[in-house]
């Protein structure tokens, strides 16, 4: 019993391991993006990682201008039936304080509940979290170092993806614009 409360002790009065800060590499945030299917998971880690803010929960601030327009090829891409609309949304990603990405998505409503819709026309709930339940998988389509067409200066990496319904339907095609804030310390 002696040895045993001895050993306790010692772990007691051990140090702490050293914690070692995040990576502040472009490698290693897109190695966190590559990840996940949802851009605001990815990007809660990283903000976790990085301890940006504690807790570490994305929101999504809607932007009512600037909205690039729809580009042509989407409505293919996104395999309209018939009666399906396409809506938009542009965001910005934060994290506390740092906003980490500027985003468009351009999703079918009609593959959405109406709570679903209702949320992401009113809330700041990013649309990964709205659109969750449905289990979607991402399908990376190009990533450009820095910025693409329409997104801001500081980009330091764009992706282009869609997002896949379980049945192989398509939901959303987005443009993401990622900020050099991810990468400052």
């Amino acid at each position: 019993m002696g040895s045993d409360l001895a050993a306790l002790l010692a772990l007691i009065m051990a140090p702490a391991p050293l914690v070692q800060p995040a990576p502040l590499t472009l490698d290693a945030f897109e190695a966190v993006l590559a990840r996940h299917d949802s851009a605001t998971l990815a990007l809660e880690e990283w903000c976790d990682m990085r301890r940006f803010a504690s807790p570490a929960r994305i929101t999504a601030e809607l932007l009512r201008s600037g909205a690039p327009p729809l580009p042509t090829d989407v409505p293919r891409q996104l395999e309209l039936g018939p009666g399906e609309t396409v809506a938009q949304r542009n965001v910005r990603l934060n994290c506390g304080d740092r906003a980490l990405s500027i985003a468009w998505n351009w999703y079918v409503p009609d593959r959405l509940t109406p709570s679903m819709n209702a949320a992401l026309a009113k809330t700041d709930i990013p649309f990964g979290k709205v659109a969750a339940s449905l289990n979607f998988r991402r399908k990376a389509i190009a990533t450009i170092a820095g910025p693409a067409a329409n997104c801001p200066p500081g980009t330091i990496s764009t992706h282009q993806a869609m997002l896949l319904l379980p049945d192989g339907r398509p939901l959303a095609y987005l443009v993401e614009c990622y900020t050099a804030a991810n990468l400052a310390p």
